[in-house]
């Protein structure tokens, strides 16, 4: 697996670069459409309707409803972030683009392979609350060149989503093949200090073929540089061409996007249990060896069918196949003697590691007016596929010592992966189910949502001949809402809904153990204070039973069951928009308070990874003109802060609280290809933070990024 040639960054730079220049010459050829949007700015089809691409909020979304629908008539708290905050942010990653968000912390992405995000106290990498377009996929990291914008759907989202936690579901919507030409190119250069440095470059290009009701897409983009730590490399391609077909009632889309990636695995640094305190070391000083990679490469193919049938109906048809294969190899910290310094490491390595998705979703959505009431309907299937196949983790070099005051670093090999004595380790789990909705509007201002999914799942996991998991079932899961719309830009709404996961595990004997369900209760108010500046305030209240956990009886035999409890309540609040035409904002807090109710070992502690509190303030400035109208100017900042957390289930230690401001500015020059040029500079005050634990050990705490900058060049068409 994975025998692509090590020069394939170098191959798609070539690329790019000829890419390039096609695009120079190709807008002269349509000169008339050489000032076209900016199509990387466009905002959910907001309400508005106004020109301005530089907002920072959205009137509209699909992700609760699954149809077009205003924020404020929705019975539940979403929050977007737009195309134009995740530029100002210049995110890298799902974890920079919500740092604003409210609620929002991350948990063990295990070695920084994976997104894994806790929403209102909830969530795992791997938990399926990350979707692209609507749909689930396996990807390892769901944002790249092909995101748009990204919608949080806070709560329950289980009646039309499926298997989810009460905390809610993140969507990556991403970007579509337009009738306009337009493109666009770029190039970043990254600077983390002590001689470490990273380029990037892409390009998107989008517009229509003839007049044959077709458009095209393709965006690319290729990173090849240090990582910000001591050593260690980011070798990383994507590619990704779409297809639209728009006739007079159908619509037909086609995408495709390959990923190929070589990263570090990096399992962060540890906490000196015997002196209570982190390791005085630098945050850029590693503790494990240049050969601790993830090197993989993911595919994700999407097409959907929607179809005007009359009247007020449509008919959506959507499918998305997705995969992930990697092999992996780490060091692991495995002990610490505090008074002499010395780290004990491991090397284990995954030989292969494969998962595979299909999904895929049949909607029909319409409205009718019945006994002088409007209603919205939904109605639905949707059937999904995922299977795991991975080779167990092999162990190998055992307490290789470490100076973490003074490492030497090469004293410990990896392992060499043994096929012959590899046991395969697999997962299947299929899903099928039916679902509705209806959104009843009482009266002009008061609207009743009431849902019910009905699901069916068979999941079957374990290692070897050994099945450790058996479970099917079915999962019945209703929610229900209302919005009072007291005023033209105002509203107050409730829910209460319930959520299903399966219990299954690869490794550990679960059986046939009940799913965990969950329930939650909200209530909230939407605002929006100007044309361009909303907020919501929620307060809610969740829990999840049939939380599994392992009990050790009297003859000394492990085993599972399904007695625990575990609840989060708490408060967020969210802002984003324009205070004034030049002034844009985003401001959000959060308080969750979450907890183990029922548990053998771990009533009344704190989950891990939990931030009680967590806060956002950003603001950026339209200048406007400056150099005597040779070029405008944009700039702005943030902090962001989150609270102290748990390390892990026995609150054994925490995770202190922190604050970091970051800065941009951009200069565009006025000409008749743009040219955009920001300037990031993020952590300014070069804090050391931490970012998560893995959860159940003081060996795997993940590091925050020290003072490091980004320059970025966009050239527009």
């Amino acid at each position: 697996m994975n025998m692509r040639p090590r020069n394939s960054v170098s191959i798609l730079y070539g690329t790019l670069a000829v890419s390039v220049s096609v695009l120079a010459l190709n807008s002269h050829a349509v000169a008339d459409n050489s000032t076209t949007t900016e199509l990387d700015e466009i905002v959910v089809r907001a309400d508005t309707g106004t020109a301005n691409s530089k907002s920072y909020k959205a009137s509209r979304t699909s992700a609760a409803t699954r149809s077009d629908a205003s924020v404020l008539e929705i019975p539940q708290a979403v929050t977007t972030v737009t195309s134009q905050a995740i530029k100002d942010k210049a995110a890298n990653d799902l974890d920079d683009v919500l740092s604003d968000v409210s609620g929002v912390t991350q948990t063990n992405t295990i070695g920084g392979a994976n997104d894994a995000i806790i929403r209102r106290g909830f969530g795992e990498a791997g938990d399926e609350s990350i979707l692209t377009d609507g749909l689930n996929t396996v990807l390892p990291h769901s944002f790249n060149a092909t995101t748009n914008y990204v919608e949080v759907l806070k709560g329950p989202a289980s009646t039309l989503y499926g298997i989810l936690d009460p905390g809610g579901m993140i969507n990556v919507v991403t970007k579509k093949p337009e009738d306009a030409f337009s493109a666009e190119a770029w190039s970043t250069f990254s600077a983390y200090g002590a001689g470490h440095y990273s380029s990037k470059a892409g390009f998107d290009v989008t517009g229509p073929v003839g007049d044959t009701g077709f458009s095209y897409r393709l965006i690319a983009e290729g990173e090849d540089g240090d990582y910000w730590r001591n050593f260690g490399t980011n070798k990383n391609w994507l590619i990704s061409p779409s297809l639209k077909w728009e006739g007079d009632d159908t619509e037909f889309l086609v995408s495709y996007t390959h990923q190929d990636y070589l990263n570090p695995y990096d399992r962060g640094t540890i906490y000196d249990t015997a002196n209570g305190s982190f390791l005085d070391i630098s945050s850029r000083q590693r503790l494990d060896e240049a050969w601790s990679e993830v090197d993989g490469e993911a595919d994700l193919f999407k097409t959907s069918l929607t179809r005007q049938l009359g009247g007020n109906w449509e008919f959506s048809l959507n499918y998305a196949y997705s995969r992930n294969d990697f092999s992996a190899d780490q060091t692991r910290a495995v002990s610490y003697i505090a008074a002499t310094g010395l780290l004990a490491r491991r090397s284990d390595v995954r030989g292969y590691d494969e998962t595979t998705e299909h999904a895929v979703r049949a909607d029909l959505t319409g409205s009718e007016t019945l006994f002088g009431l409007e209603h919205e309907f939904l109605f639905g299937s949707a059937l999904r596929y995922e299977e795991v196949s991975r080779s167990e983790l092999q162990r190998c070099n055992t307490r290789a010592s470490l100076d973490v005051y003074d490492p030497t670093y090469g004293t410990i090999s990896p392992c060499v992966y043994d096929a012959s004595n590899s046991v395969r380790e697999y997962e299947y789990m299929r899903t099928q189910s039916l679902y509705a909705q209806d959104r009843i509007h009482l009266t002009e201002q008061l609207t009743a949502v009431g849902g019910v999914r009905l699901e069916h799942y068979d999941i079957e996991a374990g290692s070897g001949d050994t099945v450790n998991t058996d479970t099917d079932g079915y999962a019945f899961v209703p929610n229900a809402g209302l919005v009072w719309q007291f005023h033209p830009d105002m509203s107050l709404y409730t829910n209460v809904a319930k959520t299903f996961r399966p219990n299954s595990s690869i490794n550990s004997a679960y059986g046939s153990l009940d799913p965990e369900e969950g329930i939650s209760y909200e209530v909230g108010s939407k605002v929006d204070f100007t044309d361009w500046l909303s907020g919501t305030l929620a307060l809610y209240y969740s829990e999840k039973k049939n939380v599994a956990y392992s009990e050790t009886t009297t003859s000394g035999d492990t085993v599972y069951r399904t007695a625990g409890l575990v609840r989060s309540k708490g408060i967020e609040l969210d802002l984003a928009g324009q205070l004034t035409d030049d002034l844009q904002l985003v401001a959000s807090y959060g308080f969750t308070d979450a907890e183990v109710v029922d548990d053998p070992d771990y009533a009344g502690n704190a989950l891990a990874n939990v931030a009680c509190n967590t806060a956002a303030l950003r603001l950026a400035y339209d200048y406007g003109e400056v150099f005597g109208g040779a070029g405008s100017l944009r700039f702005g900042g943030g902090i962001r802060a989150v609270g102290k957390r748990a390390e892990d289930a026995d609150n054994s230690f925490y995770l202190p609280g922190y604050g970091v401001v970051d800065l941009f500015a951009t200069y565009t020059i006025e000409r008749e290809h743009p040219v955009e040029i920001q300037l990031s500079l993020n952590n300014i005050f070069d804090k050391t933070y931490y970012t998560s634990s893995i959860g159940n050990s003081a060996y795997g705490i993940a590091v925050g990024e020290p003072f490091n900058a980004a320059l970025s060049l966009r050239v527009k068409y």
